[in-house]
């Protein structure tokens, strides 16, 4: 279902009017016009793309998934691609929310691939900044990418907390490498995923302030700047928390092989230990005659010297930290 509202002056004047009535306020230069259509139809878009002559190739592109985050420039308007997206907490798996935009003079077109994108959410931004709706388009499409933006922050911060989570599982005493190894390739790929979202938009936000573009106003000027502001930390942000991720999984790693390395030291040790009365063992069990042979005191000084030997390679170990 189609959502629409009308903004006259600054003022919202009317909201969720059929989408037919839209061309009826484009002539009218103090109205501002948003349309939004969810999983339109190639007949739904045909239509508003004749009354706002849109692009063939940004109609083509609207209704095919998995666009880049893009900023596109026709004659007649603009072509916005942009991802909300959100941190699945259970998974740590991150989920993609694909938005489209036409922003032309007077109107601003979103075109939403499912309901998963918060569109109520964007509505509220524009309901809290209502003092701004005279800047027209340009404060349309601000609401717009200021939620998007959000998202952005929202989950580089929730994937900074998972890789502190991360980091404490590393020095547990029983750690379960499997499970290690599956969260940290899961955030490893979830930030692959943020990055590819994150980084367009810097491109995207900062050619809307363009000048020539006429969109963004000196009013709307800082709200843009805080924007493309937030755009830059994000994709920082993001770019430390791969480098991040990358350091723990090779201290995961190091501290595996520290411990191969402890445990094959002690193996070692014992074995060192246990070799002494077999040898001597091995030795009095010879078929030929030795000292104390078929006597009851050579029993007694093969055990003494196993019980000696052994004792002083333990003592010797142990103060090296062998054992």
């Amino acid at each position: 279902m189609a959502r629409t509202r009308l903004y006259r002056n600054g003022i919202l004047e009317a909201e969720n009017f059929p989408p037919a009535d839209v061309s009826d306020y484009l002539d009218d230069p103090a109205a501002t016009v948003w349309l939004d259509m969810c999983s339109p139809t190639e007949d739904d878009l045909a239509t508003i793309s004749e009354e706002l002559s849109l692009h063939r190739l940004a109609v083509e592109d609207a209704m095919h998934e998995h666009q880049r985050a893009k900023l596109d420039r026709y004659d007649t308007h603009l072509f916005l691609t942009a991802y909300a997206v959100r941190l699945n907490a259970e998974t740590g798996a991150l989920v993609k929310h694909e938005v489209a935009a036409f922003i032309t003079e007077r109107a601003l077109v979103t075109v939403r691939k499912n309901e998963r994108f918060d569109i109520g959410e964007v509505l509220t931004r524009w309901d809290s900044a209502a003092d701004l709706a005279k800047s027209g388009v340009g404060f349309l499409v601000h609401g717009l990418l200021d939620y998007v933006v959000d998202s952005h922050f929202d989950a580089v911060q929730e994937l900074d907390d998972e890789i502190e989570a991360l980091e404490d599982l590393i020095f547990a005493e029983r750690l379960d490498d499997g499970d290690m190894h599956r969260r940290s390739l899961r955030l490893r790929k979830s930030l692959v995923t943020l990055r590819r979202v994150v980084l367009p938009m810097r491109e995207v936000v900062n050619a809307l302030m363009r000048r020539d573009f006429t969109i963004v106003d000196n009013t709307l000027t800082p709200y843009y700047q805080d924007v493309y502001d937030h755009v830059l930390r994000a994709s920082e942000w993001t770019e430390s928390l791969r480098d991040l991720v990358t350091t723990v999984r090779e201290t995961q790693l190091n501290l595996q092989s520290n411990r191969l390395n402890l445990i094959m030291k002690k193996v070692t040790s014992w074995a060192a230990v246990i070799a002494v009365p077999t040898a001597i063992t091995g030795f009095y069990g010879q078929n030929v005659p030795y000292p104390g042979f078929d006597q009851g005191w050579g029993f007694w000084v093969s055990t003494l010297a196993i019980l000696v030997i052994s004792g002083t390679l333990y003592t010797v170990f142990k103060r090296r930290d062998w054992l």
